[in-house]
C-alpha cells in the first residue's frame, strides 16, 4: 500500500519539480508572497547568505547563483511532516563555474501556513560549499 502525501508535501514537491524544470513561477507555485528564503550566514561572502523576503528576494537570489555557480541539481530523498513543518532530505549535485562537480547533502525546513511556504531554511555544509566555489 502506498501512502498518500499530504498537501504540504505534494506542494513542496511541486516547488522541487520547479527547480528540476528551472521553472522560476513553477518554484514559487508554493510560496506565500511573503516567504522567507533563508540560507546559512556562512555564504554571505558569495551573496548567497543571509535571508531573503517575499517573490521577489527569491527571484534575484536565484537571478544571482549563476554568477557563483556552473550548476545545480536537487534531489529531495526524504520528506517528514510534522504540524506545520516539512523537513526533506536530500542531495545536490553541485558544479563550480571551473566545471568540478560535487555532491552534498542538505536538509530543508519548510514552514507552511494554508498549503504555502512561508519560510524555507536551506541547512548545508557551508565549508564545502565554499571549497567548491573556489574550486
Amino acid at each position: 500500500m502506498t501512502a498518500v502525501a499530504s498537501r504540504n508535501i505534494e506542494t513542496i514537491r511541486a516547488c522541487y519539480a520547479g527547480f528540476r524544470d528551472r521553472d522560476i513561477e513553477g518554484i514559487l507555485s508554493g510560496m506565500h508572497p511573503d516567504v522567507e528564503w533563508v540560507h546559512p550566514a556562512g555564504m554571505a561572502k558569495y551573496g548567497l547568505g543571509g535571508t531573503k523576503l517575499g517573490h521577489a528576494g527569491i527571484k534575484e537570489f536565484l537571478a544571482h547563483v549563476p554568477s557563483v555557480l556552473g550548476g545545480m541539481r536537487l534531489a529531495p530523498e526524504e520528506f517528514i511532516e510534522q504540524g506545520d513543518r516539512v523537513v526533506v532530505f536530500g542531495t545536490r549535485e553541485v558544479t563550480s563555474r571551473g566545471g568540478r562537480t560535487v555532491t552534498l547533502d542538505f536538509v530543508h525546513s519548510w514552514t507552511m501556513r494554508d498549503g504555502k511556504a512561508t519560510r524555507m531554511e536551506d541547512i548545508f555544509d557551508t565549508v564545502a560549499f565554499h571549497e567548491l566555489i573556489e574550486s
